[in-house]
């Protein structure tokens, strides 16, 4: 794909811009060919909207629990090279990168709780209203970009109904930036430790004749990681263009290129990691571990305004996944003891797969009188085809099985949020989910078909009452069902083999929350908080079991039940100093976890692991007018154990960073610090029902690092 840049008439600014596209990604920007190569480029205009208010924002007053927005433009000021680094101020998620770049794990308030952990299922991603997650429920492929967002939108638990999401752990929309929300011509640079370099690009504009808009974003990451073997390279293309088709009609088309390289370190024994946690596993090393995915995306969206009471909104995405992935060296055994015979391969694995996902969703949401009714269907339907390959040093040798896994998903919602008095509002609802998994696995040496396939039901109503309180803060409550289907990962290693399936995991959700402000003002102190509680019964968990004939493996299974509940609270404030040209600006994410076995016939009351039991996220920043702000940050988090035994445990840990910055009128600069201490400290692990001192289970956390970025509006 290629941009065609400016003329040599075009003004200086957008001429400058088009020479760093060539400069730092000449495989994809050419120059026009003449005076009539891009004349629309050169007519382009900057339009910023404002006044407007936040339909986000209004939706999320709409919602009796838990929502929480971060600002894309925030995180341009701070180190921000992964998921885990923009949702660190986001209670109630645990997020970690494995060794600094993308490949992680994600929880919310409880999911994801075991040893198949890397399918990232319990949360739900959507692309600007569009499903990314795979129609199982899978995120094992790759997360979104946070930088590429202009916000991202998190629904815990529950809450993810008004996307129609059904899961245990909620949903996540990251915006995608227009050229008519912001700054649509700008650069980004970041640099920092252990090679971390990163360029963004953004060019953009609107028509001259106001209908017609476009942006281009050109991405390049690479790092060489927190550990050995942890390289990452990735490198993106981002567009869309929107189109006021007629009076309220509004359609935007998207596409999205990227590739992404990564090498895996693997886990490390308790020995290993105290010895020099920045050692590869030795099988890393020698089966040359690796996640490598080509993603390739087109999306359109439409928005249709009927009057003031009635708003349609629709959509379609088409996603590709190619998946190079060699992760298990081989396990060599001496069948012939001390003989003359070599020892045998009896297992490897490298997975090559290609994934396609085709999903639409439709919205309508309709005022009548008190009430605020919404609407809404979410289609999806995934094909994952390849195969498992022995894994020799990273190369492909020989296909083991032949994979074709299908999945489909209808997931039907309706609410109404009826203002029934002054301040108050009743918000009730149900939501329809329709789920189908069809796993095909052939063994290539046997002819064994593997096929277990089910359709999964249910029903999920919800309650909630939201009381709105004098200067427009809120106090909420709801009671609402919980639902989600096993992804084809979790059926692949279902303990009980053959062609039997999973049941769907389901339960009750009780939610209890305040969230508000205090009137602003430029020489008074404001203070605002986002405070929820939640406690949750749930049946038929899918948590993992090891392989009795496989040790250091683990197979899926039901736990009959469980129970999830936590606090979850974001603070913040920002207090004038003397004649207020200066503030303290504090901010604190924090997240209590209790997650529990609940009368288990082998575990009994043992709590769950991988999440910690308390996490303390937050920063204290000082703000001048002048646009300098500095500020230490900080986190401390609570030990966490690595099995369900309850006999393996991670330590809490506390780290202490610092950023500062200055922030002009067309452009900034920052610098963060992070874990200044240097201390040694456990970012993920792998879950074991009992582990050992030997099992290889841990992940260190990020050293010490410095990260300095710079931004600059170029037009």
């Amino acid at each position: 794909m290629k941009f065609p840049c400016v003329t040599t008439a075009a003004p200086s600014r957008r001429a400058l811009a088009c020479a760093l596209a060539l400069l730092l990604f000449p495989p994809l920007v050419h120059a026009g060919d003449g005076p009539d190569a891009g004349p629309q480029v050169t007519t382009l205009k900057r339009v910023v909207v404002a006044g407007v208010a936040d339909p986000a924002e209004q939706e999320r007053r709409n919602i009796p629990g838990a929502v929480t927005t971060v600002d894309g433009a925030a995180l341009q000021q701070r180190s921000v090279s992964n998921l885990a680094d923009a949702l660190r101020y986001v209670p109630g998620l645990w997020v970690q990168s494995a060794s600094g770049g993308d490949n992680g794990y994600i929880s919310s308030r409880g999911s994801n709780l075991d040893a198949t952990g890397y399918d990232n299922n319990g949360v739900k991603l959507f692309q600007d209203g569009l499903p990314v997650t795979a129609a199982d429920g899978n995120n094992h492929n790759r997360f979104l970009d946070p930088l590429g967002a202009r916000t991202i939108h998190v629904a815990h638990g529950a809450n993810a109904l008004s996307y129609g999401a059904s899961t245990l752990g909620g949903a996540m929309d990251f915006i995608s930036p227009t050229a008519r929300d912001g700054d649509p011509m700008q650069l980004f640079l970041s640099t920092g430790s252990r090679g971390l370099f990163t360029t963004r690009l953004k060019l953009g504009g609107v028509g001259a004749m106001g209908d017609v808009d476009g942006l281009l974003m050109f991405e390049h990451q690479q790092q060489e990681g927190d550990r050995r073997h942890s390289r990452q390279r990735r490198s993106s293309l981002q567009a869309n263009v929107g189109w006021q088709a007629g009076p309220g009609l509004d359609l935007r088309f998207f596409l999205t290129r990227i590739n992404n390289a990564q090498q895996l370190p693997g886990a490390l024994t308790r020995a290993q990691f105290e010895g020099d946690p920045w050692q590869a596993n030795a099988a890393a090393l020698s089966g040359n571990y690796q996640l490598n995915v080509t993603t390739t995306r087109v999306a359109s969206k439409g928005q249709w305004r009927i009057d003031e009471a009635r708003r349609l909104e629709f959509g379609l995405s088409l996603e590709t996944q190619s998946l190079y992935h060699p992760i298990v060296d081989k396990v060599m055994v001496d069948f012939d003891g001390p003989g003359p015979l070599p020892p045998t391969e009896v297992f490897s694995l490298l997975i090559n797969t290609r994934q396609s996902t085709l999903a639409g969703m439709l919205r309508y949401s309709m005022q009548v009188g008190d009430h605020d009714l919404l609407a809404g269907l979410n289609l999806a339907g995934t094909r994952n085809q390849g195969g498992n390959y022995r894994n020799d040093g990273g190369h492909r040798n020989g296909q083991s099985d032949a994979i074709d896994n299908r999945s489909r998903s209808a997931e039907l919602f309706l609410l109404d949020r009826w203002a029934f008095a002054p301040g108050w509002t009743l918000v009730y609802g149900v939501q329809g989910v329709l789920t189908t998994r069809d796993v095909r696995t052939l063994k290539l040496a046997t002819g064994e078909l593997r096929n277990p396939k089910a359709d999964y039901a249910a029903f999920n109503p919800r309650i909630g009452l939201i009381r709105t309180l004098p200067g427009g803060n809120q106090a909420y409550a709801s009671l609402s069902r919980l639902f989600e289907a096993p992804t084809t990962f979790e059926l692949q290693d279902d303990v009980r083999g053959g062609n039997a399936t999973l049941d769907a995991m389901h339960g009750t959700v009780l939610e209890l929350g305040l969230r508000g402000q205090t009137p602003r003002g430029a020489q008074a102190a404001n203070w605002g908080w986002d405070v929820s509680a939640y406690a949750a019964r749930i049946r038929d968990e899918i948590l993992s079991v090891d392989d009795p004939l496989a040790p250091g493996t683990s197979l899926s299974t039901n736990v009959p039940r469980t129970r999830h509940a936590g606090l979850e609270a974001q603070l913040w404030a920002s207090v004038p100093l003397g004649d207020g040209r200066g503030r303290i600006e504090p901010l604190l994410s924090a997240t209590w976890n209790a997650f529990f076995f609940d009368g288990d016939p082998v575990y009994g009351s043992n709590r769950l692991p991988a999440a910690p039991r308390y996490a303390l996220r937050g920063e204290l920043l000082y703000r001048n007018v002048n646009g300098f702000f500095a500020g230490p940050t900080f986190d401390v988090v609570g030990k966490r154990f690595a099995d369900f035994d309850n006999s393996y445990t991670a330590a809490g840990y506390a780290l202490l960073g610092l950023r500062l910055g200055f922030s002009a009128d067309r452009w900034e600069v920052f610098a963060e610090a992070r874990n200044l201490a240097n201390r040694r400290y456990v970012g993920m692990l792998n879950v074991r029902n009992h582990a050992g001192a030997g099992d290889a289970i841990l992940q260190p956390g990020a050293p010490r690092s410095l990260t300095v970025g710079f931004r600059w509006l170029l037009d």
